[in-house]
């Protein structure tokens, strides 16, 4: 089969040892992608002085692909978060995050997606200050805004991605009785999309804090949730939580021309080269990675595997066991190979 030219980005702190742990599950899987690698986050600014620098940004512009580690931005004024310019950079306008269980625990049953508009609200970072008097930060403000574009654009998304994954249901997720216009597009448009999927998904409402109520509560009611920036950042992370935490917690940013796949979790640097690390959110992202370029059977057997992993009593410290991350990463990958194709 032939190899897909695509960017790897190991990232900061525990990136280039969860990286590792997915480049040897990718093996058995033939090698499925041709990775050009290059630097972002805090190593690339200590060696270039930028954070994003341009060899890493024209490799993406070439392969429009790429698998991404944790990245840390460097402290001080002037440098935004390499996430958000990435997004910004490749109009990754649809931040995907599947949310399933494999490590038993509270719930047993969870299985959903949040669909988060990856562009607008208040993470444009529009921000200054007031003064008042001799205060001249005095008073904080922020302007957030949504365009009815983008609206339509995400919902027509979520109800797409509802279709084609076999879901029943997609909830729009909003604050429209006391943000009026910038949430209440969003279920404007919600509402007017919804009608072209009449009879094969229905849609469903949720206020953001009665949402987060009932996820806790029942998990297994949601199906497919759609909401804005802001909202589908705190949402994704409190549903992590229902499975164990950001650590099986892969992401897509997906946009017209290129898409980018990560694992939701920061950098960790207090455990960096300490072999502890879980590499299980950034192997589910390079499944999600084999499933956006149609390699979904490889992507089944990859999730599979790990899941077999977990079940068989393999897994590092965070999940309660003793194995390394490269141990974890050589068990998986014997266990696809077990994997009938």
């Amino acid at each position: 089969m032939t190899q897909i030219p695509a960017t790897l980005i190991r990232g900061d702190g525990i990136g280039s040892e969860i990286m590792e742990a997915v480049l040897a599950v990718l093996e058995p899987l033939g090698q499925p992608f041709a990775f050009e690698e290059r630097p972002a986050g805090l190593g690339a600014f200590e060696s270039q002085g930028d954070p994003l620098p341009d060899e890493t940004l024209g490799s993406i512009g070439r392969t429009k692909l790429a698998l991404k580690g944790p990245l840390t931005t460097p402290v001080g004024a002037g440098f935004r978060s390499v996430n958000v310019r990435l997004r910004e950079a490749f109009s990754l306008y649809a931040n995907v995050r599947p949310c399933r269980t494999i490590l038993p625990g509270r719930f047993s049953d969870v299985d959903l997606v949040v669909v988060r508009e990856n562009l607008e609200g208040l993470y444009v970072g529009q921000e200054h200050w007031i003064p008042i008097g001799d205060d001249p930060c005095a008073v904080g403000v922020a302007t957030g805004f949504n365009t009815r574009a983008s609206c339509r654009r995400i919902v027509q998304y979520a109800f797409d991605y509802a279709v084609a994954h076999n879901r029943r249901t997609v909830t729009v997720v909003h604050k429209a009785n006391i943000l009026k216009v910038l949430t209440g597009v969003l279920l404007q448009e919600a509402r007017a999309v919804a009608k072209a999927y009449e009879g094969r998904i229905a849609l469903e409402e949720r206020i953001v804090d009665a949402c987060t109520m009932q996820l806790v509560l029942d998990p297994s009611q949601f199906d497919v949730i759609v909401t804005t920036n802001l909202f589908g950042d705190i949402l994704s992370d409190l549903i992590a939580g229902l499975v164990g935490g950001l650590g099986f917690a892969p992401g897509a940013n997906i946009g017209t021309e290129a898409a980018i796949f990560e694992a939701v979790h920061g950098s960790a640097p207090d455990i960096a080269g300490q072999g502890k690390a879980n590499p299980v959110a950034l192997m589910l992202a390079a499944g999600l990675m084999l499933d956006h370029v149609g390699r979904t059977t490889d992507a089944q057997r990859l999730r599979d595997a790990i899941a077999a992993t977990i079940v068989a009593g393999i897994r590092t410290p965070d999940m309660g066991g003793t194995a390394s991350t490269a141990d974890f990463g050589a068990a998986v990958a014997q266990a696809i190979q077990e994997i009938p194709t």
